[in-house]
C-alpha cells in the first residue's frame, strides 16, 4: 500500500497523479509495493545547466521524484539540496506547493558555480543522519557533467556505503560525453575492495530529459534499488523488515 493514498493525490497535488500512478507500477515490478524509504533529491546548480532550468526539465525531474516519494514517505515532501561550487540551498518540495517551485527556489539563488559532489553528498548524509531514521533512503541524484574533484566524491560514496543511502545519479546531456565517465565508474566501484555493498547507479536521461517517459525514469530509478536492499539488510546496514 502506498504511503500516501491515490485520494489523497487527487485532492493535494492533482497534475502529478499520472506520475504517481506511473511510479506504483514500477514499484511493484520490482518488488517494493509497501516498502517505507525516505527520498531526496539533489539537483545541480552548475552554470552549464541553465538551459536546463529554462526549459522546465529540472521542474519535471522534481514533479516526478515526488510522484515517486508519495509511494514510499507519508510527509508529502521531499528534502532538496542544490549544489554548485558549494551548496547553493537545502530545502523541500512539497505536494500542496510544487508547482513552479523550482523557479521560486532558484530566483533566490546566486551565481552558478562549478560541480562540487562531495559537497552536497556530505549535506545529505548530514540531514539522514540528523533526521535519527533507520528507514532506507533512495538519493536521487541529478548533473550535467563530472566533479571538480572526483577523489572527494568517490571517498565519500565509500564511506556512505556504510550507511542505508542508495544514490541514483541521473544524467542530462549529451550521452557521448566523456563528462560521464566518472559516473560510469562510481557505479562499478569494486565491492568490498571499495565499498561495503554497491550503493550507487547511474542512467543518462539524454539531452532532453523531459523526452523520457515515466514508465522508464521509473523504471530506472528504482531498478538497482531491490539488489542495494537485500545486500545492505545482510550486512545490518538496513534494518530487516
Amino acid at each position: 500500500m502506498a504511503a500516501i493514498s491515490l485520494s489523497k493525490m487527487e485532492e493535494t497535488a492533482p497534475a502529478l497523479v499520472p506520475a504517481y500512478r506511473s511510479a506504483g507500477i514500477s514499484l511493484t515490478k520490482h518488488g517494493l509495493d509497501g516498502l517505507r524509504a525516505a527520498v531526496y533529491l539533489v539537483i545541480d546548480y552548475s552554470g552549464s545547466m541553465k538551459p536546463y532550468y529554462k526549459d522546465g526539465s529540472v521542474q519535471a525531474l522534481a514533479d516526478r521524484v515526488l510522484g515517486l516519494s508519495a509511494h514510499l514517505d507519508d510527509d508529502g515532501r521531499v528534502p532538496v539540496v542544490f549544489f554548485s561550487t558549494d551548496i547553493d540551498a537545502e530545502t523541500d518540495i512539497a505536494l500542496a506547493d510544487h508547482r513552479g517551485r523550482i523557479d521560486r527556489i532558484v530566483a533566490g539563488l546566486g551565481h552558478m558555480g562549478k560541480t562540487s559532489y562531495h559537497l552536497a553528498m556530505d549535506a545529505v548524509i548530514d540531514h539522514h543522519l540528523d533526521s535519527g531514521s533507520t528507514d532506507p533512503a533512495l538519493v536521487v541524484f541529478q548533473t550535467d557533467g563530472g566533479p571538480i574533484n572526483k577523489l572527494a566524491a568517490e571517498r565519500y560514496l565509500c564511506k556512505a556505503a556504510r550507511l542505508p543511502l542508495f544514490w541514483q545519479f541521473v544524467g542530462f546531456g549529451d550521452p557521448g560525453s566523456r563528462q560521464f565517465e566518472f559516473l560510469r565508474k562510481l557505479d562499478d566501484l569494486a565491492v568490498p575492495g571499495k565499498r561495503a555493498v554497491d550503493n550507487a547507479g547511474f542512467f543518462h536521461a539524454g539531452r532532453d530529459p523531459r523526452k523520457v517517459s515515466d514508465a522508464e525514469l521509473y523504471d530506472r530509478l528504482v531498478g538497482e534499488f531491490p539488489q542495494w536492499l537485500a545486500a545492505a539488510r545482510a550486512q545490518g546496514i538496513v534494518r530487516t523488515a
